[in-house]
């Protein structure tokens, strides 16, 4: 197996120094001692012509935290697009933003993960939608890409559970979850969807109650057992109009009904060695008052 060895630098001379030690490419920063930042157009060209290495330059308008303003993103448009010409954008759900400020910024040529194996090139697979993204790599040489028509296969799955069991049931395909882990701070979905395919039974968004609230206020003078038939006839009176801006769904979930249960089956099907392809739940759409 090849390597790269890649070493992190701020200066000409430990770029000059990390090429003595058998760098192969080069990280260029600026003030490294609090993180690394932006280095000037200046030290770039520099350390390319001293070193002749390959050089990948930072881009961070300032130390701290990733959160940026429009102002930020604009200046880190600007010298990308003064260091090279032609861009590769691989960041995910922000990439049609990013290749708009490139392109404003003046690069010529600004290509996304999706604008890449979006086609068969020399026989080999390819996914229209989506390209590159949500690929994941399976040996050295080759990538699985994120999967395609699967809304054909996942009508396939119901209808043949239907014939099976005689029952309907809906059936999804879905890829990372949506969530963050609050201890761990991993942050999920790097795909581009949570769900690439699902039957129709799941679009949409929950349109819920918050029976705390309900608790706590419509029926804050009742206790026991009235104040469980009481929020029981309030969902059964519940319409199909949107709850949201109602204070009584205030800290429910209006997130897609697919990003939820796709995120549920991601954590519990984990990607190690648990070996679970499939996934099932029964009694996602019951509710307080279902018997």
């Amino acid at each position: 197996m090849t390597y790269t060895l890649e070493v992190c630098v701020d200066s000409v001379a430990s770029a000059l120094a990390a090429k003595r030690g058998g760098a192969d490419r080069l990280e260029l920063c600026a003030d490294l001692i609090i993180g690394g930042t932006t280095p000037s157009l200046a030290l770039v060209r520099q350390v390319k012509a001293e070193t002749g290495l390959p050089v990948r330059a930072l881009l961070r308008p300032r130390f701290g935290d990733f959160c940026y303003d429009r102002y930020e993103l604009a200046q880190m448009a600007e010298t990308a697009a003064a260091l090279a010409e032609n861009i590769l954008c691989c960041d995910i759900h922000t990439r049609a933003r990013s290749k708009r400020l490139l392109k404003a910024a003046g690069a010529r040529v600004v290509l996304g993960l999706d604008d890449l194996l979006n086609r068969s090139v020399d026989g080999s697979g390819y996914n229209a939608e989506y390209g590159l993204l949500g690929s994941n790599k399976a040996t050295e040489e080759t990538v699985k890409l994120f999967p395609k028509d699967c809304d054909q296969f996942v009508a396939r799955v119901a209808a043949s559970l239907k014939e099976q069991t005689g029952k309907n049931i809906e059936a999804m395909v879905y890829g990372d979850g949506a969530f963050k882990d609050p201890v761990g701070k991993i942050w999920e979905l790097a795909d581009p969807v949570v769900s690439p395919g699902y039957t129709k039974g799941l679009v949409g968004t929950p349109n819920e109650l918050k029976l705390k609230y309900l608790a706590d206020n419509d029926f804050g003078d009742l206790k026991g057992e009235a104040l469980k038939e009481a929020i029981e006839e309030r969902i059964r009176e519940k319409t199909s109009e949107s709850l949201v801006g109602n204070m009584v769904s205030e800290g429910t979930t209006p997130r897609r009904l697919t990003d939820l249960i796709g995120s549920l089956c991601d954590l519990t099907s984990g990607s190690g060695d648990k070996g679970t392809p499939i996934v099932y739940i029964q009694g996602y759409f019951d509710n307080y008052s279902n018997d």
